[in-house]
């Protein structure tokens, strides 16, 4: 079994969120659209700011973060702007942006339209969270019922029905599984080499997946793992003294994402065909984030990108969360970083993940 070196450093990702996914789409929408909301469960990637209402350090409601919206205020998005999420939502002509559930302002019609569930630090591992003291995904899940039963409440249960049938769900997590617990904590590596550990997150994410069927979900999006060993943290913590200078990838963690996704992608098209009942048919597509995100980084077809392994923020090599701040260094123009944190992407990243991932998204909505 291939063997990771965790350098000390490496306690700090304790700290910050992960992950990647997904996308300013300008006058674009959704051919035949036919979704009512939009339904969002995950991790940073896709978190809008319900971690600004939980007692953790996982946190982005400060400057810099957000200082690319029109007010320049933070939202709690993990990025100096929109998320890919937002992207989806405005392309499927629901909103500009998805709102976080735990926001007490929001109106009903933003509640009607789709919120997101998502927490920052957040996995499939149970683990994972409890790491952070951030929002558990099967808490999201009894968050998702709790929602249910304010629709019904409104429109009554067989209009919610529908409209839970016509909906969209992403899901975007998996990524602090491996790098802010099994890479980083022991104590998973105890009892399970990748092979164990990975089968066990699947368990974990395809029983989810089930239980969003039970509750009315019908049109599912899974979002893959990025490539890990190009995160900028990554880089840093596990290129030795040569961090500084020679930065490139660490593909055996990269590899651990390749992996993992080819065998994500055989599951979920095993349940679908255990959702081909015609009654309760189901759609489940998988939105690839790893190949569009590596080929920014590596420059094949997304040009505009000057800095691809060091973030906007700070150095750009280490900082995320709490350490990109008021006091931080900031880059002249986010759209030329692939990076915003040490972590986490710019909009005009996520824009154009979303960009790759739109056959995707018609395709789940109109199929």
């Amino acid at each position: 079994m291939e063997t990771f070196d965790i350098h000390p450093l490496f306690s700090l990702l304790h700290f910050f969120m992960l992950c990647l996914l997904c996308f300013n789409v300008t006058n674009i929408e959704a051919s035949n659209n036919k979704v009512s909301a939009i339904y969002v469960f995950g991790d940073s990637t896709v978190d809008p700011g319900n971690n600004n209402y939980v007692n953790t350090p996982f946190k982005s409601d400060f400057p810099p973060y957000g200082r690319d919206f029109a007010n320049k205020l933070p939202t709690g998005r993990f990025t100096n702007g929109k998320l890919g999420t937002d992207f989806v939502a405005s392309y499927l002509g629901l909103k500009e942006l998805v709102p976080p559930y735990l926001d007490p302002n929001l109106s009903d019609e933003e509640l009607m339209t789709g919120v997101s569930f998502a927490s920052a630090g957040s996995g499939f591992d149970p683990l994972t969270p409890t790491l952070g003291n951030v929002i558990p995904i099967p808490k999201q899940l009894e968050y998702f019922k709790e929602y249910k039963k304010r629709v019904e409440s409104k429109i009554g249960k067989k209009r919610a029905e529908n409209h839970m049938n016509n909906a969209v769900f992403f899901i975007s997590a998996g990524t602090n599984d491996f790098v802010v617990n099994y890479f980083t904590v022991p104590i998973r590596r105890r009892n399970y080499n990748l092979l164990t550990y990975r089968q066990f997150l699947l368990q974990h994410m395809t029983d989810f997946i089930q239980n969003l069927w039970t509750e009315g979900a019908r049109k599912i999006a899974f979002v893959g793992l990025p490539p890990m060993g190009c995160l900028p943290i990554m880089i840093t913590l596990n290129s030795g003294n040569n961090a500084f200078l020679e930065r490139s990838c660490v593909d055996k963690y990269s590899a651990v994402a390749r992996d993992h996704n080819t065998v994500l992608q055989h599951e979920l098209f095993l349940m679908q065909l255990n959702f081909s009942n015609p009654r309760h048919a189901a759609k489940i597509s998988y939105i690839d984030i790893y190949g569009p995100l590596d080929n920014m980084i590596q420059g094949h077809g997304s040009p505009g990108f000057d800095e691809v392994d060091r973030g906007c923020c700070g150095s750009g090599l280490i900082e995320a969360t709490f350490m990109c701040n008021s006091i931080s260094h900031v880059c002249s123009d986010p759209s030329k970083y692939v990076f915003w944190d040490s972590i986490h992407p710019t909009e005009k990243a996520y824009h154009d993940m979303f960009m790759a991932a739109r056959h995707t998204i018609d395709a789940l909505i109109n199929g």
